[in-house]
């Protein structure tokens, strides 16, 4: 699919099956568009030599212009053909489990107004710590359910995994072990609020877990308004400071990881969120930074709705203009939506895959039961199964009794709902050009907004679309930058 669009002032042309990228003129762009309208064939002469007289245009010009692109179609960096995918395409031995979200506790020491997590206890009205027999058994189910995968992926969760230290500590040295016992690679995210992030945690953390996600809302009134402690205490001021320590650590330690996220949410109350990426950039001195839109339902009054959407994207403009002031300094800023690698980046079949939400990747709740992501834990309806089901299969010395355990553990109903929702089925996705680049979508997202798992959740499409745009205008600006 050949895209086309205009932003500040450059005409730009995106082929998704290729991931090829043009910066045209205005009569190039012209031509492009005749050639889209036509699938990808060469316009009429006759259409073009009207285009010639109307425009006042050189027609051997055009046909100069039309002559390159019938070159780049020949060798299929232009309306490339669609590539096909199918099931046993992006998997061929089925969808292996190779991450997880683990959720230290179901408690919190904030009370975030839009947290979907209902401030920790997941709607649960019953708070609990993940105990250090529930978690080994997390990370061996993980290990079994990974097949031959190599690389897994662990990110400590909540509620706030730092109310529960010791055994964030201890489940790291587990997971040490079992990579030289299993040879497997387990790496090791966690996601806090960084209210109870002092030295020694920093210390650990930067020892020990390949990126951490740093939560704060932007500017002191924002975050304050939307990310209170327990009775309304505003957090801004120790959260912002911690932070920053613990950038500079990370940047500067000899550690082996280097790698963070500070992340924000924007809602109704933020539209002009630019200023909270900045706010996170200059005062906090990040240099990783997302924010992400909320999701909430409609009567909340910080919803994200349709009637934004014009707003929104004219701040991601805004938020474009900015990285682009800033690559050239000493720190730049890495905004998470725009860091899309058109060249190197994941082949189309992971891409196909989204996040394999309920496929290639659970969450464990410190019950030990199995949830296809972090998000709809508490929903009865998606619940897979409790790694402590693993006992059932294993003999006296913890060994699995037989290699396809996972459908002894996983429900397969649940399972296969996810599975067959995966984007190569999904008809909206297919005209959308930026497919390949957002997985389809979030499947809570569509849950939680529609109702549904297999309605679009508009707004989400909209911002998906328009980051993409951002990221290819912040392609085509470094580009010429460079010649």
């Amino acid at each position: 699919m050949v895209y086309l669009f205009e932003m500040k002032g450059r005409r730009i042309a995106y082929d998704s099956e290729c991931s090829s990228i043009y910066d045209l003129d205005a009569l190039a762009f012209r031509v492009l568009g005749m050639y889209r309208d036509r699938d990808g064939k060469r316009p009429d002469p006759d259409v073009l030599r009207d285009l010639s007289d109307n425009e006042e245009f050189a027609y051997e010009e055009i046909d100069e212009i039309c002559d390159s692109f019938d070159e780049l179609i020949k060798d299929g960096v232009l309306f490339a053909p669609v590539i096909q995918a199918d099931y046993s395409t992006l998997y061929p031995d089925g969808p292996i489990i190779k991450a997880m979200c683990l959720h230290i506790c179901h408690d919190c020491n904030m009370r975030c107004r839009y947290c979907f997590a209902g401030t920790g206890d997941y709607g649960t009205h019953k708070r609990s710590m993940l105990s250090v027999e529930t978690g080994k058994k997390a990370v061996d189910f993980l290990i079994a359910a990974s097949g031959n995968r190599h690389h897994l992926d662990i990110d400590f969760f909540g509620g706030e995994p730092l109310l529960n230290w010791p055994v964030v500590v201890e489940l790291t040295d587990y997971c040490e072990q079992a990579s030289i016992k299993t040879g497997k690679d387990i790496r090791i995210t966690i996601t806090t609020n960084a209210l109870l992030l002092d030295r020694e945690k920093t210390d650990f953390i930067n020892a020990h877990m390949k990126n951490c996600v740093l939560s704060i809302d932007g500017r002191p009134e924002i975050h304050n308004k939307m990310r209170p402690g327990i009775g309304g205490k505003p957090t801004y001021e120790p959260i912002s400071e911690n932070i920053r320590k613990f950038i500079v650590s990370r940047e500067n330690s000899d550690f082996a990881y280097h790698e963070y996220y500070v992340r924000g949410t924007f809602t109704r109350h933020n539209l002009d969120f630019s200023e909270d990426v900045r706010h996170i950039a200059d005062h906090l001195n990040a240099r990783h930074i997302s924010m992400e839109p909320v999701v909430s339902a409609p009567d909340t009054g910080y919803d994200i709705r349709e009637e934004d959407i014009d707003i929104i994207n004219n701040e991601y403009e805004r938020l474009a203009e900015y990285i682009d002031a800033k690559k050239n300094c000493d720190r730049p800023v890495h905004f998470f939506h725009f860091r899309m690698d058109f060249e190197g980046g994941p082949c189309v079949y992971k891409r196909l895959k989204g996040c394999g939400v309920g496929s290639e990747y659970v969450a464990v709740t410190p019950e030990g039961d199995i949830y296809p992501c972090h998000q709809f834990v508490g929903e009865e309806a998606f619940k897979m199964g409790n790694v402590h089901d693993m006992d059932r299969i294993t003999d006296a010395k913890g060994h699995i009794q037989h290699g396809k355990f996972i459908e002894d553990i996983l429900d397969p109903d649940v399972r296969k709902m996810f599975f067959e929702r995966l984007m190569p089925d999904r008809p909206e996705c297919k005209k959308c050009f930026a497919r390949y680049h957002c997985g389809g979508g979030c499947a809570a997202n569509r849950y939680y907004s529609t109702g549904s798992l297999d309605e679009e959740y508009k707004v989400g499409c909209e911002l998906t679309r328009k980051r993409l745009e951002c990221s290819l205008w912040l392609a085509c600006v470094k580009q010429e930058s460079e010649m």
